[in-house]
């Protein structure tokens, strides 16, 4: 299993905890340190479409309307905070986010 996030993202914590607590070995990627490759963009793309983009971040809020016409997945790749999180990866399926509805999944 594989779960994207951010390192100081407390909500990438509290799934990090639980999934371990659950027994699952989980191999955390951090978006910022360790980068997402173009491919598992495309699939995060492909899954979530506009969901993927946090467009109440402070990254966001950040950037210039030039910027924010950018391709979504150009976009992602430049700031990769920009993507909403935990993305959790078990075994190919993808599911966005820790709502209760995720959490069910891996308890």
């Amino acid at each position: 299993m594989k779960l994207y996030g951010l390192k100081n993202c407390d909500t990438c914590r509290k799934a990090l905890n639980s999934l371990e607590a659950a027994g699952h070995v989980v191999d955390y990627i951090d978006v910022r340190a360790d980068g997402v490759t173009p491919n598992d963009l495309q699939r995060f793309w492909d899954a979530f479409g506009d969901s993927l983009l946090n467009t109440r971040s402070t990254t966001w809020r950040g950037l210039d309307e030039t910027e924010r016409a950018k391709d979504p997945l150009t976009l992602l790749a430049d700031h990769p905070t920009l993507m909403k999180r935990p993305v959790i990866d078990q075994d190919g399926s993808l599911s966005l986010g820790w709502t209760k509805d995720v959490q069910a999944l891996f308890a």
